[in-house]
């Protein structure tokens, strides 16, 4: 499944280490937003050249004066240097929109809605239809007095560079265009008309709507109790912890954001910003304040989270931390607009003398969509419905912290409540620090932090963190705690798994090379599990939390379900030999994966427990990447190579670095048929497996050439792979086949792991080309779909590090359930059919042969130096024919 628009017309903020970059990254469709690409760097300014000016402000009015036009504005000397735009701009180039040159504005203009009364110039409604930061890219100054001024735009729905030019003959007409970068569109004039400030359009401003009595009149029908509220003496609603994301009608899923969770306030005295411990953040976020101001409702109270984007669209913590540090008045105006932050509001807490916490979520949800702005600094935060394993698997995949599930028909009450639970993508809690070590060697600050959490109100030992420090982390981690320093532990011991109560301060480990230090700050730590002696295992330090404070750090037990599962059958698995036998839950075993054949997904688990003896060596000791179908192959479906946080300790999962997302990602290993059981489970339908295994993860078992014949006949794939056969014959090297489970064949080279994926995909190749030339009319090497001809394809490139072909025995998510299938090269003839292996048939077929005619694949170790030698002669024969393989 795909996110939804949850940060369309949201800031990222410029890269931090590139201060000459001026491109600032659109977040529209996370998928695609997160890994769009950067514009490239400019060229570095020659020695001695001057510096461009920084950013300043820029606003464009929409304006139903006379005639509706848009006013764009650019802070210049200190004014507002103006344009009218009749047609407003646009992202396409070629859309050269008439610019007029009116006259200058104050700068205080810049945030104006309202209307100008009749008589008055310009008279009508005007919205800030956007607003933000431009870059000049030439000297302004020289520019506007040559008529051309390059700059780039940073607002929340214009990005990008533009141009205005002077049209010759004219002194008050220019062009607005749009130069050519990533944010060009057609049609390039497709806008929310709505104001960034108050989500008002100019046509509700013009008319003097301010949506309050429309609100009221909601609220009223909806039975809210009158109350006024003060923000300061609410209670925060909070999550509980679950361990494991679940699809469930009746529940809507957000994304877990990164940030400060927040309490926003308008009201008669202007608007308020308050944390969950009762700060004022006011001052330190005037782009929240200001746009708090503008709603459309005399008074609000809001909750939601202020989120600092980095140049991927990511929230990032480290960045929101450097904002709301800023103290200095001019520090803080500077960065509200080079910088800005985004409130993302989830829920209504109250509005124009109403009490909303009584209302059931869905409702609460349905008036804030309909009271705060689509784009702008302030943004409802969208939501999926029912879908919660799916949009967990998003949300890892873009490196989101994870999500929260709330129940639509819960009101809104202060505290824990398991009418709302966080499920984290990787397990982390925040803890008090009361204790450190001092630096060994080189390293610098301290040694690893002592940590502690409140237990049933008991501050208890909880372990230690040494990993994940930056030295100028270490070091102001000496600089916070040295004031501090106690002479005593300030916590009890640990609290061994079973006990009632914590052991005794003198139970901590490393007492006497601990500096204690006073329960005062709090650090965020991801870590692996607990110990039975109550202590974090593979702790890792992730960021200081001064926006919490040490009553925050309570221990959670996870949440535990009350409801009864759908359907659920123990199985009690096979395990392997010496191993304990472990109970597998099954659940909704009845449902139909496959209409047109009437398979259910317990059809599925039982197909792959009955195949475990023949997929099994397959899958052992290899990473697996699943595709996985929870509503059947035409429901929607979602790829997972990440092991869930909530997966059991006994499914075994292994941590790879990944060069494409920059990260570790957990693979699963299925080495015994409780965990195939276990990812069947999961609607697993394809399972993928990697050429290599996790102790040789650089040298691969096989190499493979995978024959695609998309519009080809398979006649001409049996063909390619007979010769392939024969090529490898000539060489002296067994040559393995199977059907892919869908329209072609794997013809599959044994390596014995004597190799690196880099020789093997140069290997690959060479097959391929010897192919190509001696079946130049059959077979090509060509990619795009368009240059292939109607050949089939001699794909090599699989043949390297992280890409995984489909598993020998696995299914597929088509029509008729067909499955990859070993072959004997016997039945590699023109009475082939691939479709006829199915999820029905392949257990019969299997013990009818009694044998795996591809497992000798997995140990053969051939003599790979005599067989390259063989091959050089019929190498030198085919590059004759190269110009025709191309």
């Amino acid at each position: 499944m795909r996110l939804p628009l949850l940060f369309e017309g949201t800031w990222a903020s410029p890269r931090m280490d590139r201060p000459d970059e001026h491109t600032v990254e659109r977040t529209g469709d996370p998928l695609a937003t997160y890994r769009a690409k950067r514009s490239p760097d400019r060229t570095p300014e020659p020695f001695g050249t001057t510096r461009l000016p920084p950013g300043r402000i820029f606003v464009v009015h929409k304006h139903a004066a006379r005639q509706l036009h848009y006013d764009l504005r650019l802070e210049m000397d200190g004014v507002l240097r103006s344009w009218a735009v009749p047609k407003g701009p646009s992202y396409d180039p070629a859309d050269k929109r008439l610019a007029v040159r009116v006259e200058d504005h104050p700068l205080e203009y810049a945030d104006f809605e309202g209307v100008i009364p009749e008589g008055n110039y310009g008279a009508g409604g005007i919205v800030v239809w956007d607003r933000g930061e431009w870059v000049p890219l030439e000297d302004p100054t020289a520019g506007l007095e040559k008529g051309k001024l390059l700059f780039e735009l940073r607002g929340y729905k214009l990005r990008g560079k533009w141009t205005l030019v002077k049209i010759k003959k004219s002194e008050r007409d220019w062009l607005l265009i749009k130069e050519r970068d990533q944010y060009v569109r057609t049609p390039g004039d497709v806008f929310p008309e709505e104001s960034v400030l108050s989500g008002l359009t100019v046509e509700e401003v013009r008319a003097g709507v301010t949506r309050s009595g429309r609100l009221r009149e909601a609220l009223e029908q909806a039975g809210a109790p009158r109350a006024s509220l003060d923000p300061r003496s609410v209670q925060l609603m909070l999550a509980e912890s679950a361990e494991a994301p679940f699809t469930r009608d009746g529940w809507i899923f957000e994304p877990k954001l990164d940030g400060y969770r927040m309490l926003g306030y308008k009201g008669q005295g202007g608007s308020l910003l308050l944390s969950r411990n009762g700060n004022d953040y006011t001052i330190a976020f005037p782009e929240i304040a200001r746009a708090l101001e503008s709603l459309p409702a005399s008074e609000c109270i809001l909750d939601g989270e202020i989120v600092a984007l980095d140049e991927r669209g990511l929230p990032s913590f480290a960045l929101l931390q450097q904002r709301a540090s800023l103290t200095a008045p001019l520090d803080v105006k500077r960065a509200a607009l080079e910088r800005p932050v985004t409130y993302f509001v989830f829920d209504f807490l109250a509005a124009e003398g109403f009490d909303l916490r009584p209302l059931p979520l869905a409702q609460r949800k349905q008036l804030l969509a309909q009271t705060v702005p689509k784009v702008g600094p302030l943004r409802y935060l969208d939501h999926v419905e029912r879908e919660g394993e799916a949009f967990m698997a998003e949300a890892s995949t873009l490196g989101l912290e994870g999500i929260v599930a709330k129940k639509l028909d819960a009101p809104y009450r202060g505290g824990r409540s398991s009418s709302w639970l966080k499920i984290k993508a990787q397990r982390t809690a925040d803890f008090v620090v009361v204790g450190y070590t001092e630096p060994q060697g080189s390293r610098v600050g301290v040694g690893a932090l002592h940590l502690a959490d409140y237990v049933d109100g008991t501050l208890v030992y909880a372990g230690r963190v040494g990993t994940g420090f930056d030295e100028q982390q270490l070091l102001q981690a000496r600089e916070l705690l040295e004031p501090d320093r106690v002479t005593e532990p300030p916590c009890q011991g640990p609290l061994p798994a079973g006990s009632s109560a914590p052991l005794d301060s003198a139970a901590i480990p490393d007492v006497h090379a601990t500096t204690w230090v006073r329960p005062r700050h709090v650090c965020e730590v991801r870590f692996g599990e607990r110990t039975p002696d109550g202590l974090l295992r593979h702790a890792v330090f992730l960021r200081w939390r001064d926006d919490k404070s040490p009553n925050d750090c309570v221990r959670e037990e996870p949440y535990k379900e009350k409801v009864p599962e759908p359907v659920v059958t123990e199985v009690a698995a096979r395990a392997p030999a010496g191993a304990e036998r472990r109970a597998v839950a099954l659940t909704n075993l009845q449902k139909v994966f496959w209409p047109e054949d009437g398979y259910t997904k317990g059809d599925l688990v039982a197909y792959y427990r009955t195949m475990a003896r023949w997929l099994l060596p397959y899958l052992r000791d290899r990473p697996l990447v699943l595709t996985r179908y929870p509503d059947g192959i035409h429901g929607k479906s979602f790829y997972q190579k990440d092991a869930p946080e909530f997966t059991p300790s006994w499914v075994r999962t292994v941590s790879i670095w990944s060069e494409d997302t920059q990260r570790h990602i957990r693979y699963f290993v299925c080495d015994d048929e409780d965990s195939l059981l276990y990812v069947a489970n999961l609607g697993a339908i394809p399972l993928h497996i990697w050429g290599s295994r996790v102790a040789s993860l650089e040298l691969p078992d096989w190499c493979v050439l995978d024959l695609d014949p998309k519009e080809a006949p398979f006649s001409e794939v049996v063909n390619c792979a007979r010769l392939l056969r024969d090529i490898a014959q000539e060489m002296q090297l067994p040559a393995f086949v199977k059907t892919t489970g869908k329209s072609g064949l794997h013809v599959l080279i044994p390596l014995g792991r004597q190799c690196t994926y880099e020789q093997s995909r140069r290997l690959g190749e060479l097959l391929a080309r010897i192919v190509v030339a001696e079946l130049p009319q059959v077979a090509t090497i060509a990619r795009s779909l368009g240059q292939r001809g109607g050949k089939v394809y001699v794909d090599y490139l699989q043949n390297r590090h992280g890409q995984t072909i489909i598993a020998p025995f696995s299914v597929r998510p088509l029509p008729g359930a067909p499955v990859s299938m070993p072959l004997r090269w016997e039945e590699v003839s023109g009475e082939l059919d691939p479709k006829r292996f199915t999820m029905g048939n392949a257990a019969e077929r299997m013990n009818a042969l009694g044998s795996d005619p591809m497992r000798e694949v997995l140990e053969a170790v051939p003599d790979l130096v005599r067989a390259l030698d063989n091959l050089s002669k019929r190498v030198a024969k085919a590059m004759s024919g190269d110009e025709t393989a191309r």
